[in-house]
């Protein structure tokens, strides 16, 4: 589904429904050097089962037309543009890792915006090591194989990789490499920079008034979970599920786990 957000085309995922604004909508937000095909079996549940979905490509990732944006706020204030232009009062934010700061951000900001909050291998600060950074600018392929190394558990994921010939951890490395082909220019150094440079988690976190989830993947190397101890103390009612033998990747790793904590956590009272 495609929208015009800011002179921009914008494509939005709806898990193979129709979208229909009168019904609860749900929208999942990537993280860096990704698009909204990390979501899949989230989303096509999701849609299947009474909820909108807007799995966002954000600008310059995937289908939706770049440039990428240069701040977490200015993702935020694209997320809140979409919502105006789907004709969304108020969703349930799902973000992973990059994504899930633009949540925070946008419930934060926009309060009665947001009914729910689910950040999902998140942590604040998000800081990217001076290594990776130089990495991400100069030797963009190295850098996708250090992420990619250090975003999952293990080399052969169970029970996500059930056959022979499957990889999780080579999806996701081809999935890096083909935004790196079809985006902009140093697009991992800009969505690494959004992450490092973001310095408003605390003071978003301050207003979030909404149910919150921390859904953290119990080996994440990458935002471990000692990691949200400031987000923990500045949202005092959230509550964290920790993902046993997942990492960052905690969606492609552990797609039913992850699945039951946001399912379960999207229909709470």
């Amino acid at each position: 589904m495609d929208f015009q957000i800011q002179e921009k085309t914008a494509y939005c995922y709806t898990g193979g429904k129709v979208f229909d604004p009168a019904q609860p909508s749900v929208v999942f937000i990537h993280g860096a050097q990704s698009d909204h095909s990390v979501w899949i079996l989230q989303t096509r549940y999701f849609a299947h089962h009474g909820y909108n979905v807007l799995a966002v490509d954000l600008p310059g990732h995937g289908r939706s037309a770049g440039p990428a944006l240069n701040s977490i706020e200015a993702i935020s204030a694209w997320l809140l543009a979409l919502l105006d232009a789907a004709g969304i009062d108020k969703a349930m934010l799902i973000g992973h890792s990059m994504g899930s700061l633009a949540a925070l951000e946008t419930a934060g900001s926009a309060p009665g915006r947001v009914s729910k909050l689910a950040l999902v291998g998140t942590a604040y600060p998000m800081k990217v090591s001076d290594a990776l950074l130089s990495a991400a600018r100069e030797e963009e392929q190295r850098a996708i194989d250090m992420v990619n190394i250090w975003s999952h558990s293990t080399m052969s994921a169970k029970p996500s990789s059930p056959g022979p010939g499957f990889s999780v951890m080579e999806g996701s490395r081809r999935l890096m490499q083909r935004i790196a082909q079809r985006g902009p220019d140093l697009l991992f150094h800009t969505d690494f920079s959004v992450c490092n440079d973001y310095a408003h988690g605390e003071a978003a976190a301050a207003k979030v008034s909404c149910p919150t989830l921390l859904l953290l993947g119990q080996r994440d190397m990458m935002t471990p979970s000692k990691a949200t101890a400031a987000l923990k103390q500045a949202i005092a009612h959230a509550r964290t599920v920790i993902v046993p033998a997942a990492g960052h990747s905690l969606m492609a790793e552990q797609p039913d786990a992850v699945l039951d904590a946001l399912y379960g956590f999207a229909g709470e009272k």
